[in-house]
């Protein structure tokens, strides 16, 4: 079973700081050569970098493992009040400690999507609408100004974002609903139509909830990343990338 990214990401930084540790003590004899703490701050990232990409994690992760050591070296010699690490910890807990068990980081979608959305709902009649992962809430914000007669809500597991769509929501008067709790613990036949924007490692088990329990005539709406083994019945490109693509499934 693959490992969650957070737990991969652990071994790469120990197995690269074993790697560079190994190397720092060999030079010496090997090429007559002491390497500097800096110097070996940069070859434990230079290690790490390259572990991430034999273990294929997403690219973004790669500058992330090149530069954790040498930040750190960074952090430690720059003299930054320690309040500032707490709130930069609680700041960035808020927004992602749920990423970890999830493997759903933050993605947030943007108008084009937004508009491609809008166009597979219905303008003539009334209509639930839940988007699971809600983010900021930005979308059902949006979505609820063109559509007065639907009824929107919004779930989010993680605190920070949650707390933000929440106070968007109060800020602008909206009716739109944020939930903060596992959208796996929803019985989803109540909503017409259904959204996500999650990950790849979300949509197996996600796809499994909505066969068993949207009704039919309803629809499921994936951004970014296809669902099943099912063919989508439409696929709405928004940008030339593969990944900028709307997926929808009628059930």
């Amino acid at each position: 079973m693959r490992l969650p990214v957070a737990l991969q990401s652990l071994f790469i930084q120990i197995a690269a700081l074993a790697l560079a540790a190994l190397t720092v003590r060999l030079l010496p004899a090997l090429a007559g050569y002491q390497p500097t703490l800096w110097q070996f701050a940069f070859i434990q990232g230079a290690l790490a970098g390259g572990l991430s990409l034999l273990w294929r994690q997403p690219r973004w992760w790669l500058p992330l493992h090149a530069g954790f050591l040498p930040a750190a070296l960074v952090a430690l010699h720059v003299d930054i009040a320690a309040w500032v690490y707490l709130l930069g910890f609680v700041l960035l807990g808020g927004f992602f400690w749920t990423t970890f068990r999830t493997r759903v980081p933050l993605y947030l979608s943007d108008r084009k999507a937004w508009d491609a959305v809008a166009a597979q709902l219905p303008s003539d009649r009334p209509f639930r609408f839940i988007d699971l992962g809600s983010g900021l809430g930005g979308l059902l914000l949006d979505l609820e100004k063109r559509f007065p007669q639907g009824e929107f809500t919004g779930v989010e597991l993680a605190p920070a974002s949650w707390a933000i769509s929440r106070l968007r929501a109060a800020l602008s008067g909206s009716r739109v609903r944020f939930l903060r709790q596992d959208y796996a613990a929803l019985d989803l036949s109540g909503y017409d139509a259904v959204f996500a924007f999650l990950s790849p490692a979300a949509m197996p088990a996600l796809w499994q909830q909505v066969c068993a329990q949207m009704r039919p005539g309803s629809s499921f709406m994936s951004l970014s990343f296809a669902a099943g083994d099912r063919a989508p019945d439409a696929v709405v490109t928004l940008a030339p990338h593969p990944r900028h693509r709307l997926y929808v499934w009628w059930t």
